[in-house]
């Protein structure tokens, strides 16, 4: 994988780049970035990188006494010409003996210790496959299921076993930690190497939620802050590498706020009727009653987490549309004829504040959604307070 390979975030592509070539490379990197935003393709693209350099590479003082890593011909190989070396196309293929992953992973059995590489087959092809997909992604790919996944202590001990070998090839072994949040209590096994690892070692932890990571790991690593790509670094790569449609790809953009997963999925259920499901939930809601409320909940819990997930996220999208209409007025609002209704309707029966508060309440009902939520008791409840929200002001929602 390389930097050109992750979208968007070229002032961090250029720092990391500048921080190889002045030699200021911390020992401990925490690439932090939110579900979708690459924290993890940009952490693989450096860390293949770095263990591509050769190791017979001179290093030279440049004019202020920082050593520079020169190729055999004399010049700084750069990220994008790193594909050039022997070694890239080993660690591309997530193959390079100096180069370790460690993920959360589940035991098959019960008293089984499991570790990384027992998954390493799966965890080459979901990293080929899916770069931007998320742990759950990962956990669902190996057959967990309702499993949660952990890293080891046993992991943990394998980590120290590796760093004690000498590097096969490479100037610098590459210990690569994808979401650290799940090291838990076992976390402190790697504080001391994370303080003072061997010499030429490279930790490169890539995480989501910073409220979740140990403090003792945190303070021991260099913060490198991942950003979300913009709505038009977005909108491009569904073009270029989903082959979506150009109007698709911008409404698209407009909805996953930088989560380019979030977009693939918009993306794969782009003939999904997201606009006549949630009029079928408001006439319901407003217009059916108890019955009609319960039946559209059994309906939702069987159609999965990510689309339940989708849904709500579509219906906060039509609420911040409708929001910018009143302040900026239609026509400065791009919409489909479709949302464009649906959104006016909304601000026919909503005030800002109203839709302010039905925000919070989707907002919320998708952070229950993560963490297992039954759905169809959700459901139920959330169409309970859209009732209370906006009974005031209730309007029938059909085309």
């Amino acid at each position: 994988m390389l930097f050109s390979d992750v979208i968007g975030l070229e002032p961090l592509k250029l720092n990391l780049t500048e921080m190889v070539k002045k030699n200021r490379l911390s020992h401990a990197l925490l690439f932090l970035g939110k579900e979708g935003s690459g924290a993890l393709p940009l952490a693989m693209a450096f860390a293949q990188y770095v263990v591509s350099i050769p190791a017979a590479a001179p290093l030279v003082p440049d004019l202020f006494g920082n050593l520079t890593p020169l190729s055999t011909d004399g010049g700084f190989i750069a990220p994008e010409d790193i594909h050039s070396q022997p070694a890239y196309q080993r660690a591309a293929q997530l193959m390079h003996p100096d180069l370790h992953f460690t993920f959360p992973v589940f035991p098959k059995k019960s008293g089984d210790k499991p570790i990384s590489d027992d998954y390493i087959s799966e965890w080459r092809e979901f990293i080929t496959s899916y770069p931007y997909g998320n742990v759950y992604d990962w956990l669902q790919s190996i057959g967990a299921e309702n499993k949660q996944g952990n890293i080891t202590a046993e992991e943990c001990n394998r980590i120290h076993h590796q760093l004690n070998l000498k590097s096969f090839e490479s100037e610098t072994k590459v210990v690569l930690i994808w979401m650290p949040e799940y090291l838990r209590k076992e976390g402190n096994k790697l504080l001391k190497l994370l303080e003072e690892p061997p010499e030429h070692t490279l930790f490169i932890l890539v995480a989501e939620n910073e409220e979740d990571i140990l403090p003792t790991i945190i303070s021991r690593c260099q913060l490198i802050k991942v950003p979300a790509p913009d709505s038009h670094e977005i909108e491009a790569a569904l073009i270029q590498r989903a082959g979506a449609d150009p109007i698709r790809a911008a409404q698209i953009a407009g909805i996953c706020e930088g989560n380019y997963r979030e977009a693939l999925q918009l993306l794969q259920h782009a003939e999904d009727d997201w606009n006549g499901l949630l009029r079928e939930w408001l006439n319901a809601t407003m217009k059916g009653g108890p019955v009609h409320q319960l039946k559209f909940a059994e309906e939702m819990h069987k159609l999965g987490r990510e689309k339940q997930k989708q849904l709500l996220k579509y219906f906060i999208h039509l609420l911040e549309q409708s929001i910018r209409i009143k302040i900026m007025g239609i026509q400065q609002v791009m919409l489909g004829d479709n949302e464009r209704d649906f959104a006016e309707r909304l601000n026919k029966i909503t005030s800002v504040s109203q839709q302010e508060a039905i925000v919070n309440e989707l907002e919320k009902a998708i952070y229950y959604i993560e963490r297992n939520a039954h759905a169809k008791l959700l459901f139920q409840a959330l169409s309970i307070k859209l009732f209370y929200i906006i009974q005031h002001k209730s309007v029938l929602l059909v085309s």
